[in-house]
């Protein structure tokens, strides 16, 4: 028997943690713009209503449309990795990326100083 607290059933909290990270995640990465719908579904397949679920955070994406957006969108990669207890994982990722800006930097301070000479 159901707990007579209201409409929902129990344990749908972690749903709207999940609907609410993804929509804030590809609000960060796309905007709240009608384009940024258009291109969700056309990164998914998903229909112009679905994708409008997950931006109002009403629904989170099932999962071959999370696989989909986490092909496209880092926002939404760094959100599972974070939903998934995955803070180290998205530490190194971070950590490689500012390696890969940290040497290109370098090159390029090189190749100036190699140019005054």
């Amino acid at each position: 028997m159901f707990p007579k607290r209201g409409n929902r059933f129990p344990g749908m909290e972690g749903d709207r943690v999940y609907a609410t990270v993804i929509s804030a995640a590809l609000k960060r990465e796309l905007g709240e713009t009608h384009q940024a719908i258009k291109t969700v579904v056309r990164w998914t397949g998903a229909s112009e209503r679905t994708a409008k679920n997950w931006f109002a955070a009403t629904r989170g994406p099932n999962g071959p449309h999370l696989l989909a957006l986490t092909r496209r969108s880092d926002e939404v990669f760094q959100a599972l990795l974070l939903l998934a207890g995955r803070r180290n994982a998205l530490a190194t990722m971070k950590l490689i990326d500012a390696q890969d800006r940290l040497k290109e930097l370098l090159s390029l301070i090189c190749s100036i100083t190699d140019e005054s000479k």
